[in-house]
């Protein structure tokens, strides 16, 4: 493990990776961007688990297959102790079930690797103000997974007011409670209350699935 000089910037970045030559890219391009710092990196799960209480990053980008433990199990114990750390899956691993597996166990975005560094960024942004990002790669196989009833589905836009529906389409987008209040005119406190209401009439738990329903309903 390593650590990195911290600047005055917004959105602290721990990265995972066990590949030199990926950590090292990922170091470069991440610090290029302006309102990140890189404040520490780890080579493997249980050091990622260790280094996260100690450095307390914003956002880890994390790679699943790692030596000693994997990122899925790192990343289910990092949010169990630190629910409020960000988790950005950046891995070659694309199956259904590691997919599925990284999103259940908290991960709030996935990435794929060779994705560019422009969407990288966006998922750590998407994930650090609290929304969700998934690679067009893998879309699919939580699209499938996660299939609503067929009532729910069927009768989703009924469900849902026109300003439940301006909001869902936004959340789609990866837009933050605060980006969609500014964009709709709401109070922050207002959008909260529609998501929280958008959740319940969909029967999900979390913003993924909520995209999801809206995407297979083709509200989007």
């Amino acid at each position: 493990m390593s650590t990195v000089s911290e600047a005055t910037q917004s959105i602290r970045v721990l990265i995972v990776e066990d590949d030199p030559m990926m950590q090292l890219g990922l170091e470069q391009s991440l610090s290029n961007a302006p309102d990140i710092t890189v404040v520490g990196q780890a080579e493997d799960g249980y050091t990622a688990v260790e280094v996260a209480k100690k450095l307390k990053p914003d956002v880890i980008v994390m790679d699943i297959g790692l030596p000693r433990q994997d990122g899925i199990a790192a990343t289910q114990q990092i949010k169990s102790a630190q629910p409020e750390v960000r988790v950005v899956v950046l891995t070659s691993h694309t199956t259904e079930n590691e997919v599925i597996g990284a999103l259940s166990s908290g991960a709030d975005a996935y990435c794929v690797k060779g994705t560019s560094v422009d969407r990288l960024l966006t998922a750590i942004h998407a994930a650090y103000e609290g929304a969700s990002y998934l690679d067009p790669q893998v879309a699919r196989s939580v699209m499938d997974h996660l299939k609503p009833a067929v009532n729910a589905e069927a009768n989703v836009v009924g469900q849902l007011s026109q300003r439940e529906l301006e909001v869902l389409k936004l959340m789609v987008e990866g837009l933050s409670n605060p980006e969609i209040a500014a964009q709709l005119y709401l109070s922050p406190n207002t959008v909260k209350t529609h998501v929280r209401g958008i959740m319940n009439k969909l029967a999900v738990d979390d913003r993924v699935q909520a995209a999801v329903v809206a995407l297979r309903a083709g509200l989007v």
